[in-house]
Parts: C-alpha cells; structure tokens; sequence
C-alpha cells in the first residue's frame, strides 16, 4: 500500500516536533505534521519557558534588598506588569518561529489544524481533508485539571495566567504540586499578597518528605500563607473580586483564584477509542516500552501518555521513536533515573528515590545537611539550604539526591551524571570539594544523619 507520508506527528509539542524533525532531517522520512493551536506546546507556549521567566522577573526585589546589605545603594520601583507580558509574548513568538523554522528545514510538512484519526493509517484534518499515513505519532500532550466545584469557571489555570490583564492584589493559588507550590512563589516575588490551599497533609507530594517541608516552611517565612488539609467546596462572585468557601470554614475574598491541581492527557476527540487504543483511568495513552499502542502503525509520546511528565522526557522519547522506526536503531527511552527541578523559591533539584522510598526498598544511610549560605547569611536573611545523600547500606551505591537551595536545579543536573552513573557514597568522598560553595557538602558529608 502506498501512503501519503511515512509518518504523521499530532501534536506541536516538544515530543512531537522532536520525533518529527529526527524521522525527516535525520532518517529521509516523509513527515508531516498537525498543530492546532501554537507551535512549541505546553512548554514553550503556556509551561517551562513563560514560566521561568516569570520566576526570574519576581526575583529581582530579593536581589535589589541583598545588594544593599552589601553596599549597593540599590533601589527597586513597582514592577510594570503589562511591559513585562508584552516582552514575554515577543519571546514566545521568536521560540515558535524557531520551531517552526526547525520542522521547515527538516522538511516537514506542516498543517495548522486539528488532526484525528479514523482507521490504523488515516487522518481526518479540520478542513476536511484526509491523509494517509505508514505510521502516526500522537504527542497531544496534557492540559490542566480542574475539579467540578460550583463557580468554577471564575477561576484560571496555568493556560491564563501568562495572560492576566494585571496583577491581582489578592491571589489564591489551589493545589499542591509544582505547578502550584512554583506559581505561589512566582506571585509572591511579583508582589501579590498568596495564599495556598491544598487537601493534602503538606505540599508536594512525591517529593522527598525532608525537601518538601523545607520548602514549605521557607515559602511561609516569605510570606505565603499555605493552608493544608484545606479545599475549595465553592467560588462566588463578590463585590471585591472572589468569594471562596472552603472546608476549612472559612470565607475569603481573593482578586484572582488560579486552579493549579493537576493535568489530564489530551487523549480525547481524537478518534483512538474506536480503533481499539487503550486508555488508562486519566486518559492517558497505553503505550509499551517502545512507544508503541495496541494498534501496531499507532505509537504515543510525552504527556498524553503520563509515564514521567517533564519536557526533556517527551523530547528523549520522540527521538527514540524516530531512531527505532526510521533509523534502523532500536532504542528505548530510560525513565528509571530522571532528574528534575521544582523552581520554587527556594528550589528543588532532586534525582532518585527520596529517602521513604529508598528505605521501603533496602536498608539505607541517610546523609543531610542544612546551613545558612555564605551570600544570604551576610546579607541578613533567615535562609537555609538542605543538601542530602540516600546511600544503600550494602552496595554503596547514592541512590538519590535532593537539594533545596538557589542553582538546585542547575546543581542536580551534574550530580545525576554521578548518580545515573552508578555512584558510591566513597567516590562523593574522594571528590575535593569546590569552596566555597554550597554544592562542596555533597562530598564533605562524612556521617550518616541516621540509617534504616
């Protein structure tokens, strides 16, 4: 059978555009593929990038206070959220230019439109139109949840907040995760007055249970007000802005209400119930370890399929797709041992098994320790940082890493080459350390804190 193209990539997003500009430039294949909204995904477009931007726009005061403790006759006015949207939008536009520059010199066709699917080799586009295809791709990645409460729809998500009018005042950020627990301090810096509600015991779940309660007590001593145990029963809308109703009976007044409590896959409306494709209880895409769905011309990548769901996963998984069925080198995607970073304030930089974990699995020691840092100490402020070691009792080997501290991010990404290398509690050891920082007590912690 001949068809139109040997593959065709749903989705714009980081996995898709991977997948699709490997299978084209690099292996010759005949690739096109469908957007319907904005070029680049949730990362580019409504995720990591705006967001990090965002958190480094609200780090500025704390900087401007630390350069006066150290001489500087430094002041900081308001800040002009409208000029710092419009140049967040310029940004965003030359990111997508550069992904659709990208996919072009690759040579892939691309179709501005959505695309869904009706049998194991064909694609029904918006316009009408159908193509054929030896193998389809779909990497429709996730969107965020939000739980059916009564005036529900007065809240926004991470979709809108990059595109809020102005500033709120009075802001309250619902959920636990990283997603919340970032935008919190984001608002915070940015000079909002926060709070945070999360039904959970402490935020950020899944995490290291050392790491998260550091977190939240440095958010809380910054200012934020964090509220476990407590949930939203409904929104209304009031002559000050928000009324919320929580379970915690309470009723407060908020200028903007963000709903940040998890995602869903963009699995639906895209035809691959009918054809037999399975999905799991969120919706996610059932894939096996090659990407690859019960239907055998239809694989999945990124969030849809909610294996780990990090930008530079999709990424691995699209170019391990398009090297196993257009490059003749069969190649899977590792999710055993992935870094990652929550750019809270202060952030976590954390890869391997959190301390709980490690101890339900095999008898471990546990290394810690927690300082004032040389720059926010002289600078007056409270500060701590937490840098930590799960060490297996038997092999020796690290089997996690969690750093909480300023850089954690940038930290962790050279400690999880250590690490995924298979690392010894003695080789962190007989590394010399580097001072002063605050990285040197990775390798100059000599006493286990405690084992188990």
């Amino acid at each position: 059978m001949t068809f139109d193209y040997d593959l065709f990539v749903i989705g714009g997003g980081s996995g898709g555009v991977r997948a699709a500009r490997i299978a084209a430039g690099t292996h010759g294949a005949k690739v096109a593929l469908a957007e319907e909204y904005r070029m680049g995904g949730t990362c580019v477009i409504r995720g990591c990038v705006p967001k990090k931007l965002m958190v480094f726009a609200s780090e500025y005061p704390g900087t401007v206070a630390d350069a006066r403790a150290y001489g500087w006759d430094a002041q900081i006015g308001g800040f002009d959220w409208g000029q710092f949207r419009g140049q967040l939008e310029t940004e965003l536009q030359r990111l997508e230019a550069a992904y659709r520059g990208g996919l072009k010199s690759a040579g892939v066709t691309v179709f501005d439109q959505r695309a869904v699917v009706t049998d194991p080799h064909t694609l029904r586009l918006a316009d009408g139109q159908s193509v054929t295809a030896k193998h389809i791709l779909v990497a429709t990645g996730g969107a965020p949840f939000v739980p059916d409460v009564p005036g529900a729809e007065l809240a926004m998500t991470s979709n809108e907040v990059f595109g809020m009018e102005a500033l709120p005042g009075r802001v309250l950020v619902v959920g636990g995760g990283y997603i919340a627990s970032e935008f919190a301090c984001i608002l915070n810096g940015l000079g909002c007055e926060v709070a945070q509600y999360y039904r959970g015991a402490q935020i950020l779940r899944g995490f290291d249970d050392e790491a998260r309660g550091h977190v939240a007590n440095a958010m809380m001593e910054n200012g934020i007000a964090i509220h476990c145990g407590t949930d939203v029963i409904r929104l209304e809308k009031a002559a000050g802005g928000i009324k919320v109703v929580s379970t915690d009976g309470g009723e407060r007044e908020f200028d903007a209400v963000l709903y940040a409590t998890g995602r869903k896959p963009n699995s639906k409306g895209l035809g691959l119930e009918d054809l037999g494709v399975a999905l799991g209880r969120n919706g996610e895409i059932i894939v096996d370890e090659w990407s690859q769905t019960a239907i055998p011309s239809i694989y999945a990548v990124g969030d849809v399929t909610d294996r780990i769901n990090l930008t530079p996963v999709a990424i691995r998984e699209g170019h391990a797709f398009a090297d196993t069925v257009f490059g003749g080198t069969p190649r899977k995607m590792d999710h055993s041992l992935v870094a990652s970073a929550v750019f809270t304030q202060p952030e976590i930089g954390t890869v391997g098994l959190s301390e709980e974990a490690a101890r339900d699995r095999e008898e471990i020691e546990v290394y810690a320790a927690a300082f004032r840092p040389m720059q926010s100490l002289f600078a007056g402020r409270p500060d701590r940082v937490l840098m930590k070691l799960i060490v297996s009792a038997k092999s020796r080997k690290v089997l996690g890493c969690h750093i909480v501290a300023p850089g954690a991010g940038e930290m962790i990404q050279l400690a999880a080459i250590a690490i995924g290398m298979g690392a010894t509690k003695e080789q962190f050891d007989q590394t010399v350390a580097v001072h002063p920082t605050m990285a040197e007590e990775l390798v100059t912690m000599r006493t286990p804190v405690r084992r188990g």
